[in-house]
């Protein structure tokens, strides 16, 4: 897919915004930058981060039964999520106060003060890191910090819709999918989606 980088309504046209708030957000030049970083790589071989939300919002179209309200909180949470990956501290060891969902949640903190919508953006990779957390963990090496039981009590308020983001963020581009169903199946309390079709 091309997406024509000095086009300044490309974002616009292929992400579709449907409020005036990702309407607002698409036009800050800080975020506009993230969305055009990336290069093909393994669980991204659709490179450009815009891409990558393309395919996260065609995801959310598939859900079925949820409301207008968790509809939007998922299309703010998409937009945002991975958008300052360009921004982010790849260092060793890593610095977690420069990981790109912090940064992207302080920059949402401008824009709304949804509790749910803001930590669900920092912790995204969260669940990921968990399922990494506990494999490494059968070897002898763990990350409590990283850990499910400390994902948890942070999210325990918006779990459905945490779920509901990291199925959608998972099934894309060339992702493996072992997270996913270990979270389902490590999770209390979550509700499998219905989805009109497969979504990957």
């Amino acid at each position: 897919m091309k997406l024509p980088l000095n086009e300044p309504l490309a974002a616009e046209a292929l992400l579709r915004p449907e409020t005036d708030l990702e309407r607002l957000i698409l036009k800050v030049p800080e975020f506009r930058k993230g969305l055009y970083w990336g290069e093909p790589r393994f669980g991204h071989p659709e490179g450009k981060v815009v891409f990558h939300i393309r395919e996260v919002l065609d995801n959310i179209e598939l859900i079925a039964g949820i409301t207008k309200a968790q509809r939007q909180q998922l299309r703010l949470i998409t937009l945002a999520h991975d958008a300052f990956k360009y921004a982010e501290d790849r260092s060793h060891p890593r610095d977690w106060s420069k990981h790109h969902g912090l940064l992207a949640r302080h920059f949402l903190e401008q824009y709304t003060d949804d509790p749910a919508v803001l930590d669900i953006v920092e912790t995204h990779d969260d669940a990921y890191y968990a399922w990494l957390c506990q494999k490494n963990a059968e070897f002898g090496s763990d990350n409590p910090q990283k850990s499910l039981s400390a994902l948890l009590p942070r999210i325990q308020y918006c779990l459905q819709l945490y779920y509901l983001f990291f199925k959608c963020d998972t099934q894309t581009g060339d992702k493996t999918q072992a997270p996913l169903k270990w979270f389902e199946r490590s999770v209390a309390g979550i509700c499998p989606v219905p989805i009109r079709e497969a979504i990957w």
